[in-house]
């Protein structure tokens, strides 16, 4: 009988882990969309207008990718890093 509540609490432990990494990662992917479209859009505004520094536009590009791609990875680690703390807490 103990085994099986044993049991029962195990399983009900990982589908409630299981339940709050979903709810994490949707947050972090309507984030990480919305830092994907800021960066699309400002992608637009480098190329469509002319660019009165003496920097290259390609550099300007490059700049504006890297800043996103930072931007859209971020939610993810910060989420699986606070994800993996409530758990290791709950050991």
């Amino acid at each position: 009988m103990q085994s099986n509540e044993v049991t029962t609490s195990r399983m009900r432990r990982t589908v409630n882990d299981l339940v709050l990494a979903e709810m994490f990662l949707v947050q972090a992917t309507i984030e990480s969309a919305s830092a994907i479209g800021d960066g699309v859009s400002e992608l637009g505004k480098r190329i469509s207008s002319g660019d009165e520094s003496n920097e290259s536009p390609w550099d300007s590009i490059s700049s504006v990718l890297q800043r996103t791609a930072g931007e859209a990875l971020e939610p993810y680690t910060t989420r699986f890093k606070y994800l993996r703390e409530l758990i290791d807490g709950e050991s």
